[in-house]
C-alpha cells in the first residue's frame, strides 16, 4: 500500500482530545484563588476596586439624572378680584395663568406651575406653606403681565382713578420676587413683571406714557397683540451680546406704564427707538433677574418679523439648571 493510502485519523479527533484536556484544567490555583483573579491580589486591593466601581456607577447615574431632570418653573398668578353685585365665579377671588405665557415657557420641555397667593392666617383653611417654600422647590420664576403696578407701591398717588393698579397683587409678587432672588434662583419679568422688578429695587414708573411723555410713540394700541415698535440695545448690554446682529429689532408692545427712575443696581437692557422709553432691564446683583417690557410669548420662534426671544428663554433656563440646588 502506498504511503498516501495509509488510513488517516478522523479530522475531529484532535479537537475532541484538546477539548477534553481543556476541560481537565483546574479553575483554581494551588492556593485556592480563582485563576481569573490577579496574581498576588489582596482582599484590600479587591475591596478598593469594588468600591471604586460602585462609586463610578453611582456617579454616572447621578450625572444622568442631574442633566436630564426636568426643570420646574413657577409663574406668578394673575388675580381677578370679585365684582360687586356679581354671582358665581365673578363673585370669587380667582387666580389664573395666561395660556400663551405657559406655552412659551413649556416650549423648552419644562414643567410649569402657577404659584398661588398664600394665607397663613386663613380662618377656613389655614396653612403653614409660604412663598419661600415655592422658591426653594422650584427652579425659576416668571412674573407674567396683567394689571397696573399701583403707584402706592412706589410711594406715589394715582393721578387718575383708573391707574390705581392692583396693590394686593403687588405685595404678593414683591414677596415672591425677593424670595426667589434670596434663594439664588433666576427671575424673568414680562411687561408688568418688568415694571415690578424695577419698583422692587426702589425704582419708579411713568403712570401713563402718553400723559407723562407726550412725545413718545404709542406703546399701547387698539391693535393689542398686533401692535409693535422697534428697540435698540445699549452698548455692552446683555441683550446686545445675545443678539449681536440685531440692529433695530421689532417687538410686541402693550403697555401704558413704563420704567421711569431706575432702581438700585438696575441697568437698561433695551430702549424703544426713537423715543428712548425703557423696554428691558436687568438687576446686576444676581445671576439672572431680567425684565422685558414687551411680550416674548407673542413672538414666533424662528420668526423674522418680530425678535425671536428663545435665546432669552434659553439663558433663563440655563441659569435655572445651574442654580437649582
Amino acid at each position: 500500500m502506498a504511503e498516501t493510502d495509509k488510513p488517516q485519523a478522523p479530522a475531529s479527533q484532535p479537537d475532541q482530545d484538546s477539548g477534553q484536556q481543556a476541560a481537565r484544567v483546574p479553575d483554581r490555583r494551588s492556593d485556592g484563588i480563582p485563576r481569573y483573579q490577579r496574581e498576588g491580589d489582596t482582599p484590600l486591593a479587591l475591596a478598593r476596586r469594588v468600591l471604586s466601581s460602585r462609586w463610578r456607577a453611582m456617579r454616572d447615574r447621578f450625572s444622568r439624572d442631574f442633566m436630564r431632570r426636568t426643570l420646574r418653573i413657577g409663574i406668578s398668578a394673575r388675580i381677578f378680584h370679585p365684582e360687586p353685585g356679581s354671582t358665581g365665579l365673578r363673585s370669587k377671588n380667582l387666580q389664573y395663568l395666561e395660556e400663551s405665557i405657559a406655552q412659551w415657557v413649556m416650549s423648552r420641555d419644562v414643567l410649569v406651575f402657577m404659584i398661588p397667593t398664600v394665607n397663613t392666617n386663613g380662618l377656613l383653611h389655614p396653612s403653614n406653606i409660604t412663598l419661600r417654600h415655592y422658591a426653594r422647590h422650584l427652579d425659576g420664576l416668571v412674573l407674567q403681565g396683567g394689571a397696573d403696578v399701583s403707584p402706592q407701591t412706589y410711594s406715589e398717588s394715582p393721578t387718575r382713578p383708573e391707574w390705581s393698579g392692583d396693590r394686593a397683587r403687588d405685595l404678593y409678587e414683591l414677596e415672591l420676587l425677593h424670595e426667589f432672588v434670596d434663594a439664588g434662583k433666576p427671575v424673568l419679568g414680562i411687561c408688568r413683571g418688568c415694571q415690578l422688578i424695577n419698583v422692587a429695587f426702589g425704582g419708579s414708573l411713568y403712570q401713563d406714557v402718553e400723559t407723562n411723555v407726550p412725545d413718545a410713540l404709542a406703546h399701547v394700541h387698539s391693535d393689542y397683540d398686533a401692535h409693535r415698535h422697534a428697540v435698540i440695545f445699549p452698548p455692552g448690554s446683555t441683550l446686545g451680546q445675545m443678539f449681536p446682529r440685531a440692529q433695530r429689532p421689532v417687538v410686541n408692545s402693550i403697555h401704558h406704564q413704563a420704567v421711569k427712575d431706575l432702581g438700585r443696581d438696575i441697568t437698561v437692557e433695551a430702549m424703544s427707538d426713537p423715543d428712548g422709553i425703557v423696554e428691558a432691564i436687568r438687576y446686576q446683583r444676581a445671576d439672572f433677574v431680567m425684565g422685558l417690557q414687551w411680550h416674548p410669548e407673542f413672538h414666533r420662534a424662528g420668526g423674522t418679523d418680530l425678535l425671536d426671544c428663545t435665546p432669552i428663554l434659553d439663558e433663563f433656563l440655563r441659569v435655572a439648571r445651574e442654580t437649582r440646588f
